[in-house]
């Protein structure tokens, strides 16, 4: 089977539905009989190249986000003619027009922030994603959805038919290559520490969990720090300032963007991981944190509660004291801490990108089946 994919995301350093993209081509890229077409406007970035070697990868040199966008809708159908592929692949909420009649069409659609948490987004972004979107989904000949929750919200916004819609999880990343304990003091972390991940945006919620950290006991911030990893978003999301205004200079540790070696560090020596998103569509980090034996506080929306499993502590997003009860008890609770890490690696090893690769070649499967149907 020939699939090409939408691999614009693969141009740039890995983030969440990067991640996705990558460990499922490096996966489908596995099973037999698959030639896998990887097309980007501008080259896939050096470091992603791992157990892609056997793809064909289509790029051009461009490197402007408004063209990526022309691309995708004039240049891109043209560079997918010449391949005659059997399915095409959007793993990111949008597929291009004019694709040709016979060839078939998947979209994965990892959340609904546009929708549900619009006004965390940056406004471009949000509008793109109101319109490629549903258009997307009129398009495809199957959907897949990373969650339960965001299978729900798809169906219903927009009418999905059931049977035309997957739920497939994404997998648990676990680096062999991980950095070697001295890194942490190199960054700056002296004792024991709570860990965040995520791109620094509205929508992680930083300045309530900032908020809830600072109004613990100055015991309990001596006991543990905050470290928070991630590259800088949009919002105007200004950490370093926040932490300064909250008197937390001494307990806060930002390290921006890290390497997927020195994450890996970061997940294997936390006490736990805080994540609690206004919104999320899976919420990788808390799998990969798990996937480490790290347990997690997450918040009750969206699909967060169905990731964590029973290997985290929920609260309400939207109240600073419900977050502060919870790191109270995570910080204070050493027996709590270690029933939900030994629960977490057992959640974790519920989700397996080889396994995701292989229900999503199922999907192609279908797609091709529901084309032919559809031209006979």
């Amino acid at each position: 089977m020939k699939i090409g994919v939408d691999a614009r995301l693969l141009s740039r350093p890995i983030t969440g539905i990067g991640r996705y993209t990558l460990e499922m081509c490096r996966s489908l890229l596995k099973l037999e009989n698959i030639t896998l077409y990887l097309y980007s406007p501008v080259p896939i970035y050096s470091g992603h190249m791992e157990g892609l070697e056997s793809a064909k990868i289509i790029t051009g040199t461009g490197n402007h986000y408004l063209p990526w966008q022309f691309w995708a809708k004039f240049i891109l159908p043209l560079w997918v003619r010449k391949d005659d592929l059997d399915v095409f692949w959007g793993p990111a909420h949008s597929l291009p027009p004019w694709l040709p009649k016979k060839m078939s069409r998947v979209v994965t659609i990892h959340d609904l922030v546009w929708k549900y948490a619009g006004e965390t987004m940056r406004p471009l972004s949000r509008l793109l994603e109101r319109y490629q979107m549903p258009l997307a989904v009129r398009l495809a000949d199957r959907v897949v959805a990373d969650s339960q929750s965001t299978a729900d919200a798809a169906i219903k916004e927009f009418g999905i038919n059931s049977g035309k819609l997957s739920v497939i999880p994404l997998g648990a990343t676990l680096n062999r290559n991980i950095a070697p304990v001295e890194i942490l003091h190199q960054l700056g972390i002296d004792f024991p520490y709570i860990l965040f991940v995520g791109t620094l945006e509205p929508r992680k919620n930083l300045t309530r969990l900032l908020t809830a950290y600072s109004q613990l006991p100055i015991h309990l911030k001596d006991k543990m720090m905050l470290v928070i990893a991630g590259g800088e978003g949009w919002g105007g999301v200004n950490i370093d300032e926040t932490v300064a205004a909250l008197g937390l200079t001494n307990h806060v540790c930002t390290l921006g963007y890290v390497d997927e070696q020195t994450l890996s560090r970061l997940y294997k020596n936390a006490h736990f991981l805080v994540m609690p998103s206004l919104y999320e569509g899976f919420g990788l980090p808390m799998l990969e944190a798990m996937a480490h034996g790290v347990p997690v506080l997450t918040a009750d929306n969206s699909s967060m509660p169905e990731v964590a499993g029973d290997a985290g502590l929920l609260v309400d997003a939207y109240d600073v004291d419900s977050i502060i009860n919870a790191l109270n008890i995570l910080i204070t609770n050493q027996e709590l801490r270690d029933k939900l890490a030994a629960k977490a690696k057992i959640n974790a090893a519920k989700f397996n990108w080889d396994e995701s690769a292989h229900k999503l070649f199922t999907v192609f499967e279908k797609a091709v089946s529901t084309r032919k149907s559809y031209l006979s």
